[in-house]
This record gives structure tokens, C-alpha cells and sequence, in this order.
């Protein structure tokens, strides 16, 4: 297991500490730009962002190093990941790049790439980014005079996004009579989320929509939807829409302030998708933490789950190897690419939405074919400097779900954000999903030297 600069969603750290300061930023900058400038002419990047403070720090420090190789920056402010996979192709960019750490804490902030495509690059390309940063040779390519590039803010990228994520909607339906609480995570959704929904003619009832660049994520979003919850059952609404930091990730809650993962909204949407004859080979890409239920529960209507690794874009990845439409993890990424190359929560809060309306059913009703599978996480440090025993953890893992008969599933694998393993087991007995835990985290700690 060799670190690399880029995890499973881009470059991602403390702000101003390795990897996430100015100077690896500028770095990134430069070399990005000499990768995407393969013809003689100026290229374009567009640079989005979410709300956080250094977002501010590291845009100025990429869009020097992109202009230093001679491409033109187009600056969109803060918007949601989605938002600026869109924008991108809308506007033939070259390339794009988003700031933002997703759902951590304001203090972290990362860097994700998208190709022109606006897919995330591949593996391939973020090593060998890294692997140019880390030799300098493209210390003497610098392009002097007429030559240097510019950049230039976008005044418009907010309503530019809304059309679009309106555009998915039904034709000729309207969001009327809906009560609807929209938990913005004081993040990049915080126009987005109640505009959009608010054109559509919901009632909105905004949560979380004040960012100060310190409090994004804080007690709101996907990782704290408490407050969403509570305020659909203090307010009465119909249903209860929270997004991460980026907006690339949705929690949905029922009229009854039930918490609907990225799981059961898969479900969701996955089972109506099937009963109108819409999801290719009937399947849904998910990763391998997706809980069992989603599987018994589209298994129940004829449809199956493709898992793949960890990470929104291996779930991608997979989908356009197979033709799919539907993919997401259980973190709350859903892509549906009929509409957008990314997760987009907006997208897929609005198809929920028409779910409901065209069915006339609540989202209760239409998750209630749901039943998660008992489940409990672990998490063991270890040393990033340590050659992990990674052979003795995959037997320690096959050996271990083996011995479970076939009522659970088992997942030990290297977190691609932070020096720990993650451990998770699912069964259909709570205590003995515990009890397996409790005893795979100390086997673990061993083989890691914890």
C-alpha cells in the first residue's frame, strides 16, 4: 500500500498543512496546466469552490499556477460539485477544478479534477500529476509575455446551474402544496437548494443556509442531519432534503422525520425506475459498503446491485462500463447520468421528489420496502510509514464473512481520506455484527501494529 498524493476524491488535507497548502496548490496548478495544454492554443479550466475560508488561499494559488503554463481560468465562485461538472461542458472547458473537502470540517479543504469530459480523472492521470510534482520537470516551462494566461470571474454560474438541475424535472410538473425543508450545510448549496426548489413552487423552509467560511458542515448537512429532521417535524413538512458541504451528497427525511442514506434513496428511486421500465439490466451501481437491504430489497422487484470499490468514481466508472444509469453510495452520492456526470444532490433530490408526486405516495411510503441490515463501523489507526499486511487483512477478511454463512458481509479496507482502516460488518443479528467487529478490530490492530 503506497501513499498517494491523491485519495479516493482528490488531493484532501488540513488547509495550510502538506498536502493542502499554497505552495502544493500552485504546484498542482502548473502541472494540471501542462497536462491539459496538448494543442497550440489557449486552453480554459474552470475553478469552482465551496464556502470555506482557505478556499480562498488555494483558488488564488491554482489559478497563478494555471496561469503561469498559459491557460485561460474561469473563476465561478462557490458552487456545488455537480454544478461545476456542468458548467464546464456547458462552457467546452478543457477542464475543471473543485476546493472543497465534501462533508469535513471547515479546517480541511481538498482539490478534486475533472477532465473535459467532466468525469473525475482516472487513477492513472492523478499519478501521474503526482508523479511530475514530485520530479520538478516542469520547473523551466514558463511561458513569458502574451503567453501567460488570465482569469476572469463568472457572474452568472449559480443561475446557470438552477436552470439545469430545473431541466431534469418532469416537463409540465410543479413542486405546489410541498412543504419542504432544505438543510444547505452552510455550504455551496446555500443558493442553490432553496432557489431551485422554491422556482419549482415548494414552500421552502431553508436550513443551514448562512455560511460565515467556518461553519460549513457544522451541525447541518448529510454528516449532522438532526436538525433537518427535527425541523420536519416541528414545521409539519412533507419531506426533509440535506446536502454536504460541496453538494455532491444528499440525506432525505420522511414526513415522520425518518433518516433516508444514500442507501434508501437508491432504493427508491432504483425500485421506480424498474416498475417504468427505465434501469438498464435492472442493476445499481453501488460501492462494497452498501448495506445488504439495498440488495434484498431491489432483489425483491428483480433488480440487482454491481458493486465496486470505495469512492463515487469507481461507482461511476462502472456504470459506464455497463451501461448503467444508477449509481451512488451509501455516504449519499447519487449519480444518475441520464442527467449529470457526477453525484448531483440537487438532481437527485428532485427525482425523489417527482417519485412522489407522479406515485401521489410520501417518502415514507416509498422507502418503507427498505430495511437496513444491522451494521457496525470500526476504525484502527496506523502508521502511514508501515508496510500494512495487506494479504493477511484480505485472508483475515474472506475468512471471517465465510463464517458467517451467507446472512452478512464483511469490509476491511485502507480509508483513502485518513491513516486508518475501516472495518464494517453487516448481519441480520445486530449482536453478532457487534460481536464480529469487536473481534476483527483487535485482529487488525495486530497486522497493523496498532
Amino acid at each position: 500500500m503506497v501513499d498517494r498524493l491523491f485519495g479516493t476524491d482528490g488531493i484532501r488535507g488540513l488547509a495550510n498543512v502538506h498536502p493542502m497548502t499554497a505552495e502544493m496548490a500552485l504546484q498542482v496548478g502548473r502541472v494540471a496546466g501542462h497536462f491539459f495544454q496538448k494543442e497550440d492554443r489557449q486552453h480554459t479550466i474552470l475553478i469552482g469552490k465551496d464556502t470555506r475560508r482557505s478556499c480562498y488561499m488555494i483558488e488564488n494559488a491554482l489559478t497563478a499556477g494555471l496561469c503561469s503554463m498559459g491557460l485561460r481560468v474561469l473563476l465561478t465562485g462557490p458552487l456545488p460539485t455537480p454544478g461545476v461538472s456542468y458548467i464546464m461542458r456547458s462552457l467546452r472547458c478543457d477542464g475543471a477544478v473543485m476546493i472543497s473537502a465534501s462533508h469535513n470540517n471547515y479546517a480541511d479543504n481538498g482539490i478534486k479534477i475533472f477532465g473535459a469530459d467532466g468525469y473525475k480523472i482516472p487513477d492513472a492521470v492523478e499519478d501521474e500529476i503526482a508523479r511530475i510534482i514530485s520530479t520538478g520537470e516542469i520547473d523551466k516551462i514558463r511561458p513569458t509575455g502574451e503567453k501567460i494566461g488570465i482569469a476572469r470571474r463568472i457572474d452568472d454560474a449559480v443561475g446557470r446551474y438552477i436552470e439545469f438541475t430545473k431541466a431534469s424535472f418532469p416537463k409540465g410538473m410543479r413542486l405546489d402544496g410541498l412543504r419542504i425543508v432544505v438543510d444547505c450545510a452552510n455550504g455551496a448549496s446555500y443558493k442553490v437548494g432553496p432557489n431551485t426548489l422554491s422556482e419549482l413552487g415548494a414552500e421552502v423552509i431553508p436550513i443551514g443556509n448562512h455560511p460565515d467560511g467556518l461553519n460549513i458542515n457544522s451541525g447541518f448537512g448529510t454528516v449532522h442531519p438532526e436538525e433537518m429532521r427535527a425541523t420536519v417535524i416541528r414545521e409539519k413538512a412533507h419531506v426533509g432534503i440535506a446536502f454536504d458541504g460541496d453538494g455532491d451528497r444528499i440525506a432525505m427525511a420522511d414526513e415522520n422525520g425518518r433518516l433516508l442514506d444514500g442507501n434508501a434513496i437508491l432504493c427508491v428511486l432504483g425500485l421506480d425506475l424498474i416498475e417504468r421500465g427505465l434501469l438498464p439490466g435492472n442493476a445499481v451501481a453501488t460501492t462494497i459498503m452498501a448495506n445488504g437491504g439495498l440488495e434484498l430489497a431491489l432483489a425483491g422487484a428483480g433488480g440487482r446491485v454491481v458493486r465496486t470499490n470505495v469512492g463515487d468514481r469507481y461507482v461511476i466508472e462502472a456504470m459506464l462500463k455497463e451501461g448503467l444509469v444508477l449509481g451512488g453510495e451509501p455516504s449519499g452520492h447519487v449519480a444518475l447520468l441520464e442527467h449529470n456526470t457526477t453525484g448531483d444532490a440537487m438532481i437527485a433530490a428532485l427525482q425523489a421528489l417527482a417519485t412522489m408526486i407522479r406515485k401521489d405516495q410520501p417518502l415514507s411510503a416509498l422507502a418503507h420496502v427498505y430495511h437496513e441490515m444491522p451494521e457496525c463501523h470500526r476504525k484502527v489507526p496506523y502508521d502511514k510509514g508501515r508496510r500494512l499486511g495487506e494479504e493477511a487483512i484480505e485472508a483475515l477478511s474472506a475468512e471471517t464473512e465465510s463464517q458467517l454463512e451467507g446472512r452478512g458481509r464483511v469490509v476491511i479496507r485502507r480509508s483513502g481520506t485518513e491513516p486508518v482502516i475501516r472495518i464494517m460488518v453487516q448481519h441480520e443479528d445486530l449482536r453478532r455484527a457487534e460481536q464480529t467487529a469487536a473481534a476483527l478490530t483487535a485482529r487488525v490492530a495486530e497486522i497493523a501494529g496498532a
